[in-house]
């Protein structure tokens, strides 16, 4: 009986560990602009026009103002989730092939002073 329990526990454990894995790294959630996806933090996340194929073109002082939605190590992607390798070498989670970043000067959840940014070039990323 003593060796079940502890396999159900060890079990139960396993799948915890998986189902977090496995949960999408964003929400959605309802912005001025309509609904936009969300880090865990409930700010909002944005796409970079000059991303192409998969890769971000933001690194150095544009990482700075525009924070790279980390993937943590492990991180299993999902659907319309994927993962990108920074020029640095870390992860980075994609929504649909573009990755995703929050912008420094967006303060609360629900702001999105960095749709537009850049003539244009940086936008809120939509569900």
């Amino acid at each position: 009986m003593r060796n079940l329990l502890i396999r159900a526990a060890f079990a139960a454990i396993a799948f915890s560990a998986v189902a977090a894995q496995a949960a999408a790294p964003a929400m959605t959630a309802q912005t001025a602009k309509g609904p936009a996806l969300v880090d865990a933090k409930s700010m909002t996340l944005y796409t970079f026009d000059k991303d192409m194929g998969g890769k971000s073109m933001c690194n150095g002082p544009c990482a700075a103002n525009w924070p790279a939605l980390m993937a943590a190590s492990g991180s299993a992607v999902s659907g319309d989730w994927t993962i990108v390798t920074r020029d640095d070498g870390t992860m980075q989670w994609a929504y649909k092939g573009k990755p995703l970043y929050t912008f420094a000067k967006d303060t609360k959840p629900g702001d999105i002073i960095g749709d537009g940014f850049l003539n244009g070039a940086w936008h809120i990323a939509k569900p």
